[in-house]
């Protein structure tokens, strides 16, 4: 019963991978222009940004920042925001929880779906040669069923298979690619926001704890 089933399964030959590659290959763009629209529109201005802070590690009055921060978008500007108003309400370590968990809480909503990139990248391949394999169990059952012009027959069923492995490789390069790419981006925005929580920090160490800082 199994053994009957499974054969019939093989016998759907590599079709069905290929079209499968084809929907993770567009699965994977879609996630990439996704992702590059949210990073665009999640960058605060680093000219203002970086005026404003300038101004408050100048000696300027941390609600003079506050009120700055708050007309700005971007994942920095949320950053800062929270540890501005903990910084406020309760001193430099209420601060740096804010900044660590708000950074945290803005990082995974920066590498949100790019799981999806990494895990066909690294099982696309493994895909396309699955279809290789059932392309070439087919190639020999028709041999099997046709014995008139069997050897041109399981070539051409052979060259059909190793299709699926070469699509596999070019699903799973570009994919590779953009997570790689991705994860560089997201390393370099947080990056830049440790540098302007530390920067925040030592202005409110510098300060009293009351919001008249």
């Amino acid at each position: 019963m199994l053994e009957e089933q499974l054969n019939h399964f093989a016998a759907m030959g590599a079709g069905w991978v290929l079209w499968l590659l084809v929907g993770l290959s567009v699965l994977c763009v879609a996630v990439a222009i996704e992702r590059l629209i949210v990073l665009a529109l999640g960058r605060s201005p680093e000219g203002p940004l970086m005026d404003a802070m300038q101004a408050c590690l100048d000696g300027g009055p941390l609600a003079a920042l506050k009120e700055r921060l708050a007309g700005q978008k971007g994942v920095e500007a949320t950053v800062l925001r929270a540890g501005v108003d903990a910084g406020l309400r309760g001193g430099a370590e209420a601060a740096q929880e804010a900044l660590t968990g708000t950074s945290a809480i803005e990082k995974a909503k920066l590498d949100r779906r790019l799981i999806v990139l990494g895990t066909v990248g690294s099982n696309a391949p493994f895909i396309g040669l699955f279809g290789t394999v059932l392309g070439i169990i087919q190639a020999f059952r028709d041999l099997s069923l046709d014995s008139d012009d069997g050897a041109s027959a399981v070539m051409a069923g052979i060259s059909e298979a190793l299709i699926a492995t070469a699509v596999g490789l070019i699903v799973a390069i570009p994919a590779v690619v953009l997570y790689n790419f991705f994860q560089r981006l997201n390393k370099e925005r947080m990056a830049r926001i440790t540098y302007l929580s530390h920067m925040l920090l030592s202005r409110l160490r510098d300060a009293p704890a009351a919001g008249g800082a």
